[in-house]
């Protein structure tokens, strides 16, 4: 019989059916949320996922349900999108505000707007200068055109007041870096709706070549815009009157920050018959926008300063009605109707609190008590008390309790595996981690460097070397040290003391701290090195609580937006006569012009080449504010004891905190960081005044986001002092260099000493009277190793001043 032929089969498949994934909305308490029936208020739909229906009700629905629940949503839809414009609509309706921003220097903006109205038959009086307002009656809406001049700070006042940016390019001539650091501010600004349009694209020959030109420019714009689509031509009537239907029809999505106040373009300003140097009853007519305005809130005009409101009456624009009877007309204009007064709630414009009251336990002198040693924490520890060294770790036995350990001498020890450190089971939080300069050491237990060569016999005696031989050392040492620190960069903070400098002295003011980011900060031994008026300034316990009130309140009253009113202001200085009209008024929230200490995240721009350097004249732009600082720098972190490290320079591409003290901003409001360019020509840069700001000359640097201030925040600056090992002896050695007196050992004897391959330790006894010490360490030391101890210092920031008051 012959053998039976087994046939070799393969597998059907190799998928494997694995488990499928728990989710985290398997557990019961999210299965009881997913069970639960959601009860929406009345008109309002609940904003799920497209398909997903979480409730029993929503799986249970029929068509004709479902149908009716994307009606709703529909209809909710439009009804936000109709408030959204109900402020245009109307024959008296608020007008659409146009920005029209040149990018180069050859663009005609009054051409353009000509253009624009031409093309939906509109004849009006165009000024390059001022606002004009005209009426499409075509989509029954009403244009402001703010035309802007080829500046910096007249280009960002304009684009701050506009529901619609429109940028002219000029087809004939690339955008320079001027015209490109006006497209980086009014974006870093807040900017609403981006129109882009082309100025001279019909001059372009042969006309083959344009569409290649407009698609060469509408790249370069999605560099900045990526929303823009298309680069209109306003050499082409039908594209002009798409930019004029774009205008008239689209939402502005407005700039957040300027829609939490009420703002108003200023379109005229009357000041009374007065010569006295302060004048009252100063009109500002505008129409309202944003928010309600307040008569209580206090108002800031650019360029001027913050005024408070004597009154807000109605200016309705005179209609064709009103003038048939010219009696009627007259007695009209005498009775103004008052619509908004000052009542007790009214700000008052005190930057700071009132004198406080000194409290008796606050005036305790610091000359009452002697002081032997640095502050170290919260206590002073004298020189001759050995407690602040921390006691040798006992050798105990697997499974000792803490109580247990009290019962085990200091001198038994036990040999074998079942030893252990008492302080291996200690965890350190995730915000504590640093750097040995910091306090912050890593595990000891592994073998971080390598034992030296000991030339340490323990019977030998110090004796002193002569100071020729000790000076030339000195420098040779700190010669080599300087190299390596230029190649390096390891050890920015260190500081070098002159032989005959007595350290004590020279850094009175700095304490150590045992770990830099959970010891606590003393703020009794700064209280006579802060600034004029420190405690006056305003202190918010609950910057969130109190922000989210305060924009909630701007919500409720005042005069409704799409108003045209008169502004009466009171106590302006008969000198801003002289000024060029302002263009807008922001109303302040409450607050808004209380001093506090500013905190701005800030980051430099890559395209800087150098770093900047803390406490630089900078000009920076706050929402509708402008102000001269000197910022310090710190770093962005977030600690248990709330201090944190002063930079002394931001470099490029990072970011920091910058403080300053200046008026509170509510909210994350966007920063501008402008400073003066550098002059090349020298002829120029001997006669200049490095003292003046120059607004006609300024480079954008940076950006930033307001965060909540906080005058608790310690920034404190870092100083390094640096020892070399002279002699090592298992874990004793002896370190120079540092100190060069005895008695400066003994004023710094608590602190604890560190290294940069990680080992701690603490000085023993001083060795001599040339600044040498024996100390203690953890393990053995490479005689390659450098051996440091870190002090710091509190630094409080500069007070910030207005532009306007800088340059006149």
């Amino acid at each position: 019989m012959a053998p039976t032929q087994t046939v070799h089969h393969h597998r059907s498949t190799t998928k494997k059916p694995n488990k499928s994934f728990k989710t985290r909305h398997a557990s019961k308490g999210a299965l009881k949320e997913l069970d639960k029936v959601i009860d929406h208020p009345p008109g309002k739909v609940e904003r799920s996922e497209r398909g997903s229906r979480k409730t029993p009700h929503q799986q249970l629905m029929s068509r004709l349900d479902r149908r009716n629940q994307a009606r709703q949503k529909q209809q909710l839809k439009h009804k936000e999108k109709a408030e959204a414009v109900s402020i245009f609509s109307g024959q008296n309706g608020a007008p659409r505000h146009v920005a029209i921003v040149p990018l180069s220097v050859d663009i005609d903006v009054a051409a353009v707007i000509s253009s624009l109205n031409e093309s939906v038959d509109v004849s009006a009086d165009v000024s390059p200068d001022s606002p004009s307002r005209v009426r499409v009656d075509r989509f029954r809406q009403t244009l402001q055109y703010i035309p802007a001049k080829y500046d910096l700070m007249n280009a960002l006042d304009v684009c701050r007041m506009a529901d619609f940016v429109m940028l002219v390019i000029s087809a004939q001539f690339e955008v320079e870096e001027q015209g490109e650091l006006l497209l980086r501010s009014i974006e870093g600004q807040g900017i609403s709706n981006v129109i882009c349009v082309a100025q001279g694209l019909d001059k372009i020959n042969p006309p083959k070549k344009r569409p290649q030109v407009s698609a060469s420019l509408k790249s370069f714009v999605n560099h900045f815009f990526p929303s823009v689509d298309k680069v209109l031509s306003v050499d082409s009537r039908q594209e002009c009157s798409n930019a004029i239907r774009s205008l008239c029809t689209a939402t502005p999505k407005g700039v957040r920050w300027r829609d939490e106040r009420s703002w108003m373009l200023v379109e005229n300003v009357n000041w009374p018959e007065d010569n006295s140097e302060v004048v009252d009853n100063v009109i500002l007519t505008g129409v309202v926008r944003g928010r309600g305005l307040k008569a209580d809130r206090l108002v800031h005009i650019p360029g001027w300063g913050d005024f408070q409101i004597d009154s807000i009456s109605a200016a309705p624009l005179p209609t064709g009605r009103a003038k048939r009877d010219d009696a009627m007309n007259v007695d009209g204009n005498d009775s103004t109707q008052v619509l908004e007064v000052p009542t007790g709630d009214r700000d008052d414009l005190d930057i700071v609190a009132p004198e406080e009251i000194e409290m008796e336990d606050e005036n305790i002198s610091i000359a009452e008590t002697v002081r032997k040693g640095v502050l170290l924490d919260e206590h002073h520890y004298f020189s001759d008390d050995e407690s602040h060294i921390p006691a040798k770790p006992k050798k105990l036995p697997k499974g000792t309790s803490e109580y247990q350990s009290a019962w085990f001498i200091d001198d038994i020890s036990y040999s074998g595996s079942d030893m252990e450190s008492e302080d291996e089971d200690e965890e350190m939080d995730m915000d504590t981690t640093g750097a040995p300069e910091d306090g912050v050491f890593p595990d000891h237990n592994d073998a971080m460097t390598e034992a030296g060569a000991t030339e340490y016999p323990q019977s030998e005696m110090f004796v002193d070397r002569p100071l020729e031989d000790e000076t030339q050392q000195l420098e040779e040492y700190r010669a080599s040290r300087r190299k390596e620190a230029s190649d390096d960069l390891e050890f920015p903070d260190e500081i070098e003391l002159h032989p005959n400098v007595l350290a004590r002295e020279r850094l009175a003011r700095f304490r150590g701290l045992k770990n830099f980011k959970t010891s606590p900060w003393e703020t009794s031994e700064d209280r006579p090195h802060e600034p004029e008026d420190w405690r006056r300034l305003l202190q918010i316990a609950d910057y969130k609580g109190s922000k989210n009130k305060t924009i909630a309140e701007a919500l409720v009253g005042g005069v409704s937006p799409g108003t045209r009113v008169d502004v009466h202001l009171r106590a302006v200085p008969a000198t801003l006569r002289n000024k060029p009209q302002p263009l807008s008024v922001f109303s302040l929230l409450r607050h808004e012009h209380k001093h506090t200490v500013v905190n701005v995240n800030l980051t430099l721009n890559t395209s800087v080449e150098e770093p900047l350097k803390s406490k630089e004249e900078l000009i920076i732009q706050c929402g509708p504010r402008r102000l001269v600082v000197n910022p310090i720098f710190s770093s962005n972190d977030n600690t248990p004891n709330n201090v944190h490290k002063f930079d002394r320079y931001l470099h490029p591409g990072r970011s920091a905190i910058a403080t300053w003290i200046g008026p509170l901003t509510w909210g994350a409001v966007p920063v501008l960081v402008f400073r003066n360019k550098p002059v090349q020509d020298p002829e120029v840069l001997d006669s200049a005044d490095d003292n003046q700001p120059d607004i006609a000359h300024l480079e954008l640097i940076g950006s930033g986001t307001v965060v909540a201030p906080d005058q608790s925040r310690v920034i404190a600056k870092r100083a390094i002092l640096t020892g070399h090992p002279f002699k090592i002896h298992k874990k004793v050695v002896t370190v120079r260099y540092m100190f060069f007196n005895s008695e400066d050992i003994s004023w710094f004897k608590a602190l604890q000493l560190w290294t940069k391959r990680g080992r701690s330790g603490f000085i023993k006894e001083s060795l001599g009277t040339h600044g040498y010490f024996k100390a203690t360490f953890d393990n053995k030391l490479n005689p390659q190793d450098t051996i440091g101890i870190s002090l710091y210092k509190r630094v409080f920031p500069r007070k910030s001043r207005a532009l306007e008051d800088v340059i006149g």
